[in-house]
């Protein structure tokens, strides 16, 4: 159970070094299938960290790691075929990365955070817009920061190709990806077991 809940501005008393808790972070994503329907999955294993600067919350930096194999659509059939060679090649591919470049201040626990992705060798530059949640202890007493985070990409710029046209017109996979990200962070120092 989470309790001593901090205020989420000012900052200052958050500045820290944080990690990526993977037992209570996700990082799912959506993509339209067929040209009617959504196709939800996550990544199950992955890890980061959060430098967070309180005084200054535009200069914190974060940084990601996931295994490409990691794929969790719900079907294995169809995470083999994402982890396959026509997308992320796992096997010779089996990391991507997220290392950030920039903050901006967005308003109130609002952030807009411009950095780069690396899938397949290509790194290309992403924004990704995040909504502070807050921060806390949690019954271990180890400070905790929340926060979601949305961005869109194009599969196909990082050679994500492996799609078809449909007869019906329009494709089976959509080019168009949307990431989502739901993270808790633990303080570094604090941060065994989590």
């Amino acid at each position: 159970m989470e309790s001593a809940i901090f205020r989420t501005a000012p900052f200052a008393g958050l500045t820290g070094v944080y990690a990526i808790d993977p037992v209570h972070s996700t990082i799912g994503f959506s993509v339209r299938y067929g040209m009617v329907t959504n196709v939800r999955g996550k990544f199950t294993a992955f890890e980061g960290l959060v430098k967070l600067d309180g005084e200054y919350p535009t200069r914190s930096e974060a940084y990601l790691s996931v295994q490409t194999c990691s794929v969790d659509t719900g079907y294995p059939e169809r995470d083999a075929h994402a982890t396959g060679p026509d997308f992320l090649d796992a096997a010779t591919f089996p990391l991507m990365s997220f290392r950030s470049g920039g903050i901006l201040h967005a308003g109130n626990d609002r952030f807009r955070m411009a950095g780069h992705l690396l899938i397949k060798d290509i790194e290309l530059p992403v924004h990704v817009d995040l909504g502070f949640r807050g921060a806390s202890r949690d019954a271990r007493r180890r400070e905790c920061l929340g926060f979601t985070g949305t961005a869109t990409l194009r599969r196909s710029d990082w050679g994500l190709d492996g799609t078809r046209a449909l007869a019906t017109g329009g494709v089976l996979i959509s080019d168009n990806v949307k990431v989502t990200l739901d993270i808790r962070a633990v303080r570094l120092d604090q941060a065994q077991g989590v």
